[in-house]
């Protein structure tokens, strides 16, 4: 059940026509609802008047003593109405109504298939009404004057809400004339007219709807296309600022983060650069400081310190040197890019093992996922005597698996070793690696291209997965 309703509602378009057909059939069924007990009371005054006024007439007719009369009466009958004579004094009027029933079921003489099938529908409601008429309910009353105008006094009831109307009228000759008219009033609701008219109108409202989604929809996915390529450090061009005032402020507000983002971006940029390019000096300055120290413990202490200082400083150098650059976005084979990568490694003396699969295009910035992979991949042989590489495929995702069969890291700083210069004090020290920038970099570029990196312990070792978002 909750499948097709997600359906409807993950799509503008289908939601735009839901409301519009919802709005159709309130705009049908709210006016019908309103004005039909009016309708309906008004149809039946109407139908009775014209009942009443033929039978009126058609007594006058019979009473002039006509030697036709049986032919009379059956021609006058309607769809829905019914004369005849009878020689009883109407007094049982239940007695009355069964025989008005028998009458009522005779078909006419010339009658469509459709008015027999009427016909049919009509007597069994009749049925189903005398089966619940009460008798208290069903005494004979004095027509009025004003209404009818046959040769003597006329009598009648109505029942089944005036959908039902029995006259009856002593002759001169000592017979009854008996008029009898029933027809159940039914909602005009779902008429073939009205149906055709209201699938019509509804067709002409999801076309509509249809397209003022697409005109809504277009702006939105350009939007949305523009904030995920400006997730992955894409140079995006401005959006257009046209069309409704509100598609206009949105691109605006875009337009303006967009530049805010990117002058931030350089910003941090230059300082980063800045900060590793001046430190160069005071560095130097330092070692050659250094040199003159007599104490030969205290020397290498001190050069220790600065060859850490200026490791720190370079790695900031070269990260900032790469955000600089802005590689721009390129389509390329993901599986080859790391298979080529493995490869060269291996050929350094690497212990780099790749689990070549099928072609896997990928749209990001080709240097920068390298470097990001690289680290990864040096250091699991650095910390784990090697690496093994593969590429999976998710649902939503493409992970680069990198696993190591080394001493691993502590579950309570899977996440702080991404912070920047964070080094572990086991193996994993300044001693044996680097600055502590690696993972910290890797990760940067990661969410540069809208993906992430986790680290999972394995028995031994360690799983660094790279993962990034299916476009």
């Amino acid at each position: 059940m909750l499948r097709p309703v997600r359906w409807i509602f993950d799509s503008l378009s289908r939601q735009f026509i839901l409301l519009f057909l919802l709005a159709l059939l309130a705009g049908q069924v709210i006016p019908f609802g309103i004005s039909w007990n009016e309708r309906k009371a008004a149809l039946r005054e109407a139908a009775q008047s014209e009942f009443i006024g033929r039978a009126s007439a058609l007594s006058n007719v019979i009473e002039q003593g006509t030697t036709q009369r049986e032919d009379i009466l059956r021609a006058s009958a309607t769809e829905n109405t019914r004369f005849w004579i009878s020689s009883d004094v109407p007094i049982d009027t239940e007695a009355w109504l069964t025989d008005a029933s028998k009458q009522f079921i005779r078909p006419l003489r010339r009658s469509s298939e459709a008015e027999r099938v009427d016909l049919k529908t009509d007597y069994k409601v009749l049925v189903d009404v005398l089966k619940e008429v009460d008798r208290d309910d069903l005494r004979w009353g004095a027509l009025n004057g004003d209404i009818w105008e046959g040769p003597a006094k006329g009598q009648y009831f109505d029942f089944a809400l005036t959908d039902g109307m029995a006259i009856t009228m002593r002759l001169k000759d000592g017979s009854w004339f008996n008029a009898f008219y029933f027809r159940p009033l039914k909602s005009g609701l779902f008429s073939h007219q009205a149906f055709y008219s209201t699938v019509a109108t509804a067709l002409v409202l999801c076309i509509i709807g249809f397209i003022l989604a697409r005109l809504v929809a277009r702006p939105l996915r350009q939007l949305a296309s523009s904030a995920e390529a400006l997730g992955r450090g894409e140079a995006l061009p401005t959006l257009p600022e046209n069309g409704p005032v509100e598609i206009r402020q949105l691109n605006m507000a875009f337009n303006r983060m967009q530049e805010r983002l990117t002058r931030f971006v350089e910003d941090r940029t230059r300082m980063l650069a800045a900060i590793g390019h001046d430190l160069r000096t005071p560095l130097t300055t330092l070692r050659l400081r250094a040199e003159f120290v007599q104490d030969v413990e205290t020397r290498e202490r001190l050069l220790d310190t600065v060859n850490e200082i200026q490791q720190m400083a370079e790695a900031t150098l070269a990260f900032a040197k790469g955000e600089a650059d802005g590689q721009d976005t390129r389509v390329v084979d993901l599986n080859a890019l790391v298979g080529s990568l493995c490869d060269d490694l291996a050929e350094l003396d690497g212990n780099v093992a790749f689990e070549d699969g099928d072609k896997t295009t990928y749209r990001c910035r080709p240097d920068a996922l390298k470097r990001a992979i690289r680290n990864l991949i040096e250091n699991a042989m650095r910390y784990g005597g090697g690496a093994a590489v593969r590429l999976e495929k998710t649902e939503s995702a493409l992970d680069i698996v990198v696993e190591d069969d080394g001493p691993g890291i502590p579950s309570g700083e899977m996440e702080a070793v991404f912070a920047p210069f964070y080094r572990l004090e086991s193996s994993r020290n300044s001693e044996t690696g680097g600055v502590g920038l690696g993972l910290s970099i890797a990760r940067t570029i990661a969410r540069q291209h809208g993906g992430d990196i986790v680290l999972a312990p394995r028995n031994p070792g360690l799983r660094a997965v790279l993962s990034l978002p299916l476009l």
